[in-house]
């Protein structure tokens, strides 16, 4: 990668989550009678934020209250999660560190709140590599539009082009390179199916950080 400007997604790319994520949505659902999480309702919900998760499950599962108290009651259930518990993949810390001693601008663009973000990188030691953190709720859209990396590289001053985007999910990596980055895709089991997909859509791929040229 010898691009100036980076960003990167966090959950599944910087930070082995995505096993929380999926325990969570089927502890919350279970906790209001709704029945453990199905694969492919998991799969709906990747690409959204906590909010429109929640309101998801109002509409099709029948759960009481509203978007944001539905998004409040789950966003409770994982902070303590992010506040403890989850880790870096291995090899990050090394790679954001080479990153930024080679003048590499970054940030992190996820669809995780802002709050949890903050929490998790500072208790990883990570914090301090980016320049700023970015949600999908702060810029109003997920990952389906390009948004949120359009508004990344505005922070960085860069241009799509000069920029690469760190991505576990497909339709996430998709995304940003059709809205003109350099893409990077990044190995997580939770993505194990679209691996194959993720390798043509990507300029390149890391499948181990601790193995990754940078």
């Amino acid at each position: 990668m010898n691009k100036k400007y980076a960003i990167f997604d966090m959950d599944g790319t910087l930070i082995d989550s995505m096993p929380y994520w999926e325990r969570l949505a089927s502890d919350y659902l279970v906790s209001k009678g709704a029945g453990a999480i199905t694969p492919e309702l998991f799969e709906r919900i990747i690409p959204m934020t906590m909010k429109e998760s929640a309101a998801l499950f109002i509409r099709e599962l029948g759960l009481s209250g509203t978007p944001e108290s539905v998004a409040r009651e789950m966003y409770e259930m994982i902070e303590n999660r992010y506040r403890n518990d989850i880790p870096l993949k291995p090899g990050v810390r090394e790679y954001l560190i080479k990153l930024r001693r080679d003048g590499v601008r970054m940030g992190v663009a996820s669809a995780t709140a802002e709050p949890l973000l903050r929490l998790c990188l500072g208790r990883l030691g990570v914090l301090d590599c980016f320049e700023f953190l970015l949600s999908c709720e702060m810029v109003g859209a997920g990952k389906k539009q390009p948004d949120i990396y359009l508004e990344a590289a505005r922070r960085l001053g860069s241009l799509p082009e000069e920029t690469a985007v760190f991505e576990d999910a497909f339709f996430a990596a998709q995304t940003a390179a059709n809205a003109g980055f350099y893409v990077v895709g990044i190995y997580d089991k939770s993505s194990d199916e679209s691996w194959e997909s993720m390798k043509k859509v990507a300029n390149e791929t890391i499948q181990d950080f601790r193995f990754a040229h940078q």
